[in-house]
């Protein structure tokens, strides 16, 4: 591939896998993600996935680095969501409450 070829790659990937930076760091400091959609997240993380393969397939060292990166900026941000989210936190407190509930009743009502 043409020297710039890539650049334009280095230049594209650098400014699209940065802008995911800003997401995550307010995320952590906040402890908030409620307003980040997991469905969203992880559609993107599987193109991503599938950009970086194409990167491979085609030798391309741009398209690999940064959707190397940005998949991996992007599965913080769901695991954060999968952290810091309430409704998802009370999501499984529910569960595990209806669990022991369940347990209760299995245990003393034989």
């Amino acid at each position: 591939m043409a020297p710039e070829t890539e650049l334009v790659g280095f230049l594209a990937g650098t400014l699209t896998t940065l802008c995911w930076t800003p997401q995550a760091i307010k995320i952590l400091r906040s402890r908030d993600a409620t307003s980040i959609s997991l469905v969203t997240q992880i559609t993107f993380v599987i193109g991503c996935a599938l950009w970086l393969t194409y990167g491979v397939l085609i030798g391309s060292l741009s398209v690999v680095l940064f959707n190397a990166i940005t998949v991996a900026l992007n599965l913080l941000i769901i695991l954060l969501k999968l952290r810091y989210d309430a409704s998802l936190r009370a999501l499984r407190e529910a569960r595990a409450y209806s669990q022991k509930v369940a347990d209760f009743f299995d245990k003393n009502m034989r």
